[in-house]
């Protein structure tokens, strides 16, 4: 149950980190516009796949109790 709550925390810091990449275009170096753009992408979309992976097995564990 706890590596739910964990999973959306992480998927949290993850959107967090994607817009801070496209507002500062830094991610360990200087980033193009455009690789600032695409690589904050992924990580906002990857956050919002850990968020709604964690949602749905938090209903399915409570569900089983």
């Amino acid at each position: 149950m706890m590596f739910n709550w964990l999973s959306l925390v992480t998927g949290l810091f993850y959107i967090v980190l994607g817009i801070v990449v496209i507002f500062y275009k830094f991610f360990f170096t200087i980033l193009d516009p455009g690789v600032a753009y695409a690589l904050g992408g992924l990580l906002i979309l990857y956050g919002i796949f850990r968020i709604y992976r964690a949602i749905t097995r938090i209903k399915n564990s409570g569900n089983e109790e």
